[in-house]
């Protein structure tokens, strides 16, 4: 026996009607619809998760990169340190106060000390024949390998260093340990390696693979300038603490300026 199929009207209705679309099952199977059979999301809906809201990073991968609240308080730091030592020794010095005298005695007891020759050498070091090249070299390296700003950045920091030196020799006019010249106050040459071999490590360590040896490397050669300066009596030890203060000053500048116009340069 054949079972008579279902009416789809009521008793109540008043006639036949075309079967009306129920939302159901059979709804949710159209194209882009959630449960359908394609494994994709609708077109028109926006994503749901976390992963599918974020944006891709310049290297392609997913993420972006976290602002770090830190590095402007600490580039801060950087900047105050120098300049609050600076001004420290500059007010000992002028006003013939503690540090001075401490000063004149620590170099009597260590000047001319240690091989002539080696004191000498890495005194010269502090020379604009020797840092200058080398920061020279340094430019073109930046440069061949694409940097455009870097290096003017770097080569405008060390046409400051005399911009700032010899004023403040004049103001000061400190005569020399060995001699009744004045205008040892700061140290040109101290400040010259510092900012030569500093600004030269930061030009290079980005297209190093171990990084960390350029700035290594600055600090060596600085740190030996100094040594020889003061071991052969051609400046006070405070006169190259000063000129490391200025130096520092201009690098955290250089910094970061250089670092500022990386993130601006657009992926590669």
């Amino acid at each position: 026996m054949r079972e008579t199929p279902r009416s789809q009207v009521t008793a109540g209705d008043a006639g036949p009607e075309l079967p009306q679309r129920r939302p159901g099952r059979a709804f949710a199977h159209t194209t882009g619809a959630p449960g359908s059979g394609t494994p994709h999301r609708s077109d028109g809906r926006s994503p749901q998760t976390p992963r599918g809201a974020r944006q891709t990073d310049p290297g392609g991968r997913p993420g972006t990169t976290p602002p770090v609240p830190g590095r402007p308080a600490f580039l801060m730091f950087l900047m105050w340190l120098p300049l609050a030592v600076f001004a420290l020794l500059t007010w000992q010095v002028a006003a013939d106060g503690p540090l001075r005298g401490l000063d004149g005695r620590i170099d009597r007891t260590v000047v001319g000390h240690g091989p002539a020759r080696l004191t000498e050498f890495l005194a010269d070091l502090g020379n604009m024949q020797v840092a200058l090249p080398v920061l020279g070299c340094a430019i073109v390296w930046a440069l061949a390998r694409g940097a455009r700003r870097e290096p003017l950045y770097a080569a405008l920091t060390m046409a400051a260093v005399p911009l700032l030196v010899v004023p403040l020799k004049d103001w000061i006019a400190r005569p020399g340990p060995l001699t009744d010249a004045t205008g040892y106050y700061p140290s040109g040459h101290a400040t010259t390696a510092a900012v030569a071999y500093g600004a030269a490590a930061l030009l290079i360590a980005p297209y190093t693979k171990r990084s960390w040896m350029m700035p290594v490397a600055a600090v060596l050669l600085t740190v030996a300038t100094g040594i020889g300066l003061v071991l052969r009596g051609y400046h006070w030890p405070l006169d190259v603490l000063a000129g490391w203060c200025l130096s520092g000053l201009l690098l955290v500048a250089l910094s970061w300026s250089s670092g500022r116009s990386r993130r601006r340069q657009p992926p590669k």
